[in-house]
Parts: C-alpha cells; structure tokens; sequence
C-alpha cells in the first residue's frame, strides 16, 4: 500500500523538524500505541518511552533521501514500537517468546486493525457517555473511571443507601446501552 500523498508531506516536514508535523503524528498515533504498550504489561510512562524511540528511528529514516516509506505512518510507528517494547520485555525477563518470532504469531496488520477497532468503539462509547446526561454521566463515571463504591456514590449523589444508587447505576447503564447501541454503533454517531 502506498502512503498518502499527505503522510508524504508528514515526513517531510518531520524530517525538517516542523512541530505541525511532529505534533500531527503523535496526536494520531499515540493512543494506538499506548493501548499497545498498556495491553502488554506496560504502564503509559512505558508507552511514551517507547512511542518516543519509535518516533526518533522514523525522524532518522525520514532524514534519509533514500528512504521510501510503503505502508502508512501508523503501520510503521505501530511496527517500530511493537519490536522495541518485546525487546524491552525480554530484556526485563517479562517475556519470553514461544517460537523464534512473535510476527509469526499476529501479523502487525491484523494486530493495528484490532486496536484501531477497539479505538473506534471506545470514542463511540465516549460519545454515547457525552449524551447521556446529568446525574447518569457523572454516576457513570464515578463508578467505571474514579472505582468509587456504592457507598461514595451514594453519599456523594444525595442517594438514600448504596442500593439505590446501585439501582440508578444500572437504570444508567440501560440507558448507555440503548444510546450506544441505537446510535453509535449504526453509523449515525456524527449527528
């Protein structure tokens, strides 16, 4: 697959050192290789590390007029990453690898294809959140982001006890779930 002419542009404006395309490469690439990072026994500190050598060793290719890119930015950032983190993994006796290649188990492309669906679905889920309005949004929220117990919850949201907190939780979740489903995962999520 050849790159687009605009990621062509990218890296030469990475290779001049141009903050519009430093910073346009990390903000559509990052997320995808911190869950790369996350979902393999890294922390977010691992993940820019490792999206930070990634991002050196493409600056160095790009530098290079020889240098010829044949899959997309992302493919090769993802790529990049992925060996510098198993790398990082056996170097910390975190991994062992079964066979003498891990590519030989999940091609990357397959691999980046999951992780960019899993994206999609939790920015759809974050829309659907958005809708969801007051006090379902914050209770939400308190419970899956902050871990807050019923208990809190219940004292921080006015409830009488934590089952009926629990309740509004679930009468919430119902809800999310309708607008998820009903209008995210149909295609109609940019209204």
């Amino acid at each position: 697959m050849k790159p687009q002419t605009d990621e062509k542009d990218l890296l030469k404006g990475l290779a001049a050192n141009d903050p519009k395309a430093v910073e346009t490469i990390y903000r559509e690439n990052f997320n995808t290789i911190q869950a790369l990072i996350i979902n393999n026994n890294g922390s977010s500190d691992d993940a820019k590390d490792i999206f930070q050598e990634a991002m050196i060793v493409l600056y160095e290719k790009a530098k290079l007029s020889s240098f010829e890119l044949n899959c997309q930015i992302r493919t090769f950032l993802y790529s990049v990453s992925r060996r510098l983190w198993l790398k990082r993994l056996q170097q910390q006796n975190r991994f062992s690898p079964a066979g003498d290649s891990m590519e030989d188990t999940i091609p990357v492309d397959e691999e980046l294809e999951d992780h960019e669906k899993k994206n999609d679905e939790f920015e759809m889920m974050d829309k659907a959140i958005s809708h969801l309005g007051e006090p379902c949004k914050s209770l939400i929220e308190a419970y899956y982001l902050q871990k807050q117990s019923m208990q809190e919850i219940a004292a921080n949201f006015g409830y009488t006890n934590a089952d009926n907190a629990k309740n509004q939780k679930y009468k919430c979740l119902m809800r999310l779930k309708k607008i998820f489903f009903s209008h995210y995962k149909n295609g109609n999520g940019d209204e």
